[in-house]
């Protein structure tokens, strides 16, 4: 769901779902990282797959670098 599809729930409970499952899925890979299990996901598309434990790692690795060239872009202005 989109920030503005959330915003017009009118439960607030059901708002915070969202949220609440976004925190719990990346609770999940970090579990598997740290097991160094797969994870079993559906994917946008529709479609069930298997992610390894190194799959994840590169995941976070590539998401962690774009976060860290962000901040310096930022603190560049």
């Amino acid at each position: 769901m989109t920030p503005e599809e959330i915003a017009k729930i009118a439960d607030p409970e059901l708002r915070g779902a969202t949220a609440a499952l976004q925190r719990a899925a990346q609770m999940a890979r970090e579990i598997a990282i740290q097991t160094n299990t797969a994870i079993i996901v559906r994917g946008e598309d529709g479609q069930i797959r298997r992610i390894t434990a190194d799959e994840l790692r590169r995941e976070k690795a590539a998401a962690e670098a774009a976060e860290a060239a962000a901040r310096t872009a930022r603190a560049a202005r």
